[in-house]
């Protein structure tokens, strides 16, 4: 029987990486998505949409649809989605590898505020300034709500959930962003701090040269930590060779 390879998806590198693995033969390659975008990007081989239940949900996926190896290349702030995996793997006694885009570099002139979370941010937030760029995504803007001092700019693919701060103004838009198009956005609104989750990539790494150009202050939520003994792929290469299709 050919192996089936589960891609827990959603980003631009899980969906190369099916793309990759459908053009070998002998490969069959399911990509799971959990369905928080209206209009996701077209995805090769099996698709299936949908949350699993859990971990226990995810175990008995795996077995009943006799899954060889399992790969999460969610988006790095995806913290449920991946510690449910590495469950469902240690459970089924499956290979799990954990695709992550490296994460953002500071350079020098960067002005750069690490923080570990949401909260974290909102708490800095007054001290930095009152017109807010806020990039985090759709999700998770309670944690700013109670900022009524503040004006919000917020993007997003789809329109944000609610609660969010009392005075915001959304903006719906899908990268890749240049570096010009940041700029004049954060200048026609008058930004003097931007929010940013590490996400990593080009898509959206427009915004932080941008703010670096213009010399503003960046809080930036670093990633969660992986579960414990889960190790990252940074790169479909990296992964395609670990699950030993290189040669394939």
């Amino acid at each position: 029987m050919s192996p089936h390879i589960l891609v827990l998806g959603g980003t631009a590198e899980a969906r190369r990486l099916a793309a990759d693995l459908v053009t070998r033969p002998g490969i069959r390659v399911t990509t799971s998505l959990a369905g928080r975008v209206s209009t996701p990007g077209a995805v090769e081989g099996d698709v299936r949409i949908g949350g699993f239940g859990g971990a226990a949900g995810l175990a008995e996926w795996l077995r009943a649809h006799r899954v060889d190896a399992l790969v999460d290349a969610t988006h790095p702030f995806a913290e449920s989605i991946t510690a449910n995996a590495a469950e469902a793997a240690s459970v089924t006694g499956l290979p799990l590898l954990v695709l992550r885009r490296p994460g953002w570099q500071r350079g020098p002139e960067d002005r750069w505020h690490p923080v570990p979370s949401l909260d974290a941010a909102a708490d800095l937030l007054p001290r930095l300034g009152h017109r807010v760029f806020l990039t985090t995504g759709r999700l998770g803007l309670a944690a700013f709500a109670h900022l009524t001092d503040l004006h919000f700019v917020v993007r997003s693919v789809d329109p944000p959930e609610p609660p969010m701060p009392r005075d915001t103004e959304v903006l719906l838009a899908r990268g890749p962003f240049t570096v010009t198009a940041e700029k004049a956005l954060l200048r026609v609104h008058r930004i003097d701090v931007l929010v940013t989750k590490d996400s990593g990539g080009n898509a959206t790494a427009a915004k932080l040269t941008a703010a670096r150009e213009l010399a503003l202050p960046v809080v930036v939520v670093r990633r969660p930590p992986l579960p414990r003994g889960v190790d990252a792929v940074p790169d479909v290469a990296g992964v395609v060779d670990r699950l030993g299709l290189s040669g394939a």
